[in-house]
């Protein structure tokens, strides 16, 4: 997996961003992070060594795409119909796109989109009930033709049975996640088993990626050092994925 961060910077939209990590880093730096800027490896994708062979080329395929900002930035339109033709060119990675802003999805949409780039994954990201409510009605209406819903950081325990129910032969994956950092709110592992609950009930994937640095569990908080986050969600055991056949995931099954 690789990263590409074509701008850097974003303003603070909801709970979730009171903790952002890029926010903290810049104020380290004594950065402004609400100053959204062009970064020195926007073209990345389409850069090329001396042998015309393209310099990003992750083992995995998979480019994480936009971190230090959102993709639908109001601040970006002017250059995301330039990121738009580069990923077109790279056919052969899938880029990885979270967002919190998909009001704003249409926005510099290429003309050729359609039903969505086969080579685009688009997550949309909510930490409570107030913003699945807002954005995943949005979102999930949305032509992508691979959708996935990230939890995290996990604020509260969400109900998306209604989402799930309904577009669950749409969403590929549902993740859930703490929050890491100075601050850090915690994330009760209550609330990652209602939705590994919730996710099995209508076939749709799921994963618990991280702990964050305040986990709850039994009763207990613990402190997870931010190395670590990753393998002590691991060591749960609950992610899900169903059972494939032909090719296809089988979920109606499931509901029987």
């Amino acid at each position: 997996m690789s990263i590409w961060n074509p701008w850097h910077g974003c303003t603070r939209l909801s709970r979730a961003c009171a903790g952002c990590i890029v926010f903290q880093t810049d104020a380290a730096y004594g950065r402004n992070t609400t100053l959204v800027r062009k970064t020195k490896t926007f073209d990345l994708p389409i850069k090329k060594n001396r042998k015309r062979e393209y310099r990003l080329m992750p083992d995995d395929g998979i480019v994480e795409t936009c971190c230090t900002s959102d993709f639908f930035h109001p601040d970006a339109d002017i250059w995301r119909g330039d990121a738009w033709r580069m990923i077109k060119e790279r056919t052969d990675l899938t880029f990885f796109i979270i967002t919190k802003r998909p009001e704003r999805f249409h926005i510099g949409l290429p003309n050729d989109w359609g039903e969505g780039y086969e080579n685009v994954v688009i997550a949309c990201s909510c930490e409570s009930q107030y913003t699945a409510d807002r954005r995943l009605p949005i979102f999930l209406n949305l032509p992508i033709r691979h959708k996935k819903i990230v939890l995290q950081p996990m604020l509260q325990a969400i109900n998306l049975e209604r989402y799930l129910e309904r577009y669950r032969e749409e969403i590929e994956e549902v993740t859930c996640g703490g929050e890491t950092g100075a601050g850090a709110r915690e994330l009760d592992y209550a609330w990652i088993i209602s939705m590994n609950i919730q996710c099995v009930k209508y076939g749709v994937p799921f994963r618990f990626c991280r702990t964050g640095t305040h986990f709850r569990r039994g009763g207990k908080l613990y402190t997870v050092e931010r190395a670590d986050e990753a393998d002590q969600a691991a060591k749960a055991n609950i992610d899900y994925q169903p059972r494939i056949a032909g090719g296809d995931f089988v979920r109606r099954q499931m509901l029987l």
